[in-house]
């Protein structure tokens, strides 16, 4: 297929349909952050996406937009549920319901450099990282696991791993509806079962930062937080329960494209209609697995909070939102509201001031919307906006444009690791071959990423985070 960009705004394209598009591409970016990257098909998977059974409006792109498995890193598809719309595990990705979690700490930065050095040792030592097995809580067996799966957070909480108002806080109170864990198969059980509370490996991290600017003050305090003020974001999903569950379902549903009548451009897409028998066992296993990853996320945020207690300090949550996940909305499609599919795949929801999603006391601000960046670059905090026709999406981080293979090709992790110290940023590696990998030269500049997100409506800054000290899986 001939990718063609029409630029209608400065920081949007359009991809016309042709051939088997149902639904023409939108990529919401700056020119120096589409794609470009010889072998980076990112483009090309915007315009399969839009072939997708029941996809409505169109298929999305956001600002950090990069190739990945079926759909794009950064894509967003809504497919009709009563149109014969499909669901995709590509359009969630294998790492479900990954993610990000901001707490936002009782004290400011610039605290004496032992002090940092101390809280990161602190750190590296308790937060279980990198491949394999090893968590904060060791479960007992299937059952307790089941709990997990169905209740999030809120049994991490209920068994004194956080408070009532983590969930507050928390997408979906912590728990999304829904979850089968009858569809999570043993396989999935036996890698979760030894993984809760861990952040695993690749570009997951709990970083130390500090807020840097702050761009709105009234929803920055709306949120929390101030200038100076000293967070810890945590970045990891649902590790290897997540990884098996897609695994699991996508042969399910490659092998079931010819009985219903679907045709891809690509069988990494593989789907089924949402109703049907293999779609709603999806969906269920896909729910289970984004509440294990909500769990996790809790229990690391336990592990901060014991770390910043040995210096007196305590952690408020201020929120936590997936990036890899497919739910079930009400949206106006030409003036008619539809339950839809959205898929979000490398992109965060961001719903608006007044939206009645969100918990009370954001409905005011907004919901708060996590834009992390790399080790040595910023990270946001953005908030919705009205108008976003993206089915209230935006951008999830910086994006990759270097392959994790070209990243140890062109950096030395001993190397980067004494830069990074040198410009005062404590680095805590499960290994120097893990740091190489997420060098912050493999990825987009976050700033531009931001930039693009505002002025495509997407979302809006409300402060900038400079990171002080990360553990890195």
């Amino acid at each position: 297929m001939d990718i063609t960009l029409v630029q209608e705004t400065p920081f949007r394209f359009r991809i016309e349909r042709q051939g088997p598009m149902r639904v023409p591409g939108v990529v919401f970016a700056a020119r120096e952050l589409v794609p470009q990257v010889a072998g980076d098909k990112a483009l090309e998977q915007v315009a399969n996406v839009a072939t997708l059974p029941g996809i409505v409006r169109a298929s999305y792109a956001m600002p950090d937009v990069h190739w990945g498995y079926g759909f794009p890193i950064g894509g967003v598809a809504a497919t009709d549920v009563e149109a014969g719309g499909v669901i995709s595990p590509g359009g969630v990705g294998f790492d479900i319901s990954c993610g990000v979690r901001l707490l936002a700490a009782g004290m400011d930065r610039d605290p004496p450099a032992s002090g940092m050095r101390r809280l990161m040792d602190i750190l590296g030592d308790t937060v279980p990282r990198g491949l394999g097995p090893g968590g904060l809580w060791e479960l007992s067996g299937r059952a307790q696991l089941e709990k997990i799966l169905v209740a999030g957070a809120g049994y991490a909480v209920e068994h004194g791993h956080g408070v009532p108002r983590d969930l507050e806080r928390c997408e979906d109170r912590g728990a999304l509806a829904g979850a089968d864990p009858s569809q999570v198969g043993q396989r999935a059980a036996d890698r979760g079962l030894k993984q809760v509370g861990s952040l695993g490996s690749a570009n997951h991290f709990l970083e130390v930062q500090a807020v840097d600017r702050v761009y709105d003050a009234e929803t920055a305090t709306a949120f929390g937080l101030h200038q100076g003020q000293v967070c810890v974001m945590i970045h990891c999903g649902s590790r290897g329960l997540g990884h098996q569950v897609c695994t699991d379902h996508v042969r399910v549903m490659d092998q079931s494209l010819r009985a219903y009548g679907i045709h891809l451009p690509d069988r990494q897409l593989a789907c089924v209609p949402v109703v049907s028998p293999p779609g709603r066992a999806y969906l269920g296993a896909m729910a289970a697995a984004a509440n294990y990853a909500r769990a996790n996320r809790q229990l690391l945020t336990q592990a901060a909070r014991r770390a910043f207690a040995a210096a007196g300090v305590g952690l408020d949550l201020v929120y936590d939102v997936s990036h890899n996940i497919a739910k079930i909305e009400s949206h106006d499609v030409d003036g008619v509201s539809r339950q839809l599919c959205v898929h979000r795949k490398g992109a965060t929801r961001a719903l608006p001031p007044g939206h009645p999603d969100l918990p009370a006391d954001l409905t005011r601000a907004g919901q708060p919307v996590m834009v992390p960046g790399t080790m040595g670059t910023a990270s946001y905090v953005m908030v919705g906006t009205v108008g976003n026709d993206a089915f209230w999406s935006s951008a999830h981080g910086a994006g990759r444009v270097w392959s994790r293979h070209q990243a140890l090709r062109r950096v030395r992790g001993e190397q980067l690791g004494g830069e990074l110290e040198a410009h005062g940023i404590a680095v805590r590696p499960v290994s120097w071959r893990a740091l190489a990998e997420e060098a912050p030269d493999a990825y987009k500049d976050v700033d531009a990423v931001a930039t693009a997100t505002e002025g495509a409506g997407l979302a809006r800054r409300v402060v900038r985070l400079v990171p002080l000290g990360v553990v890195k899986g």
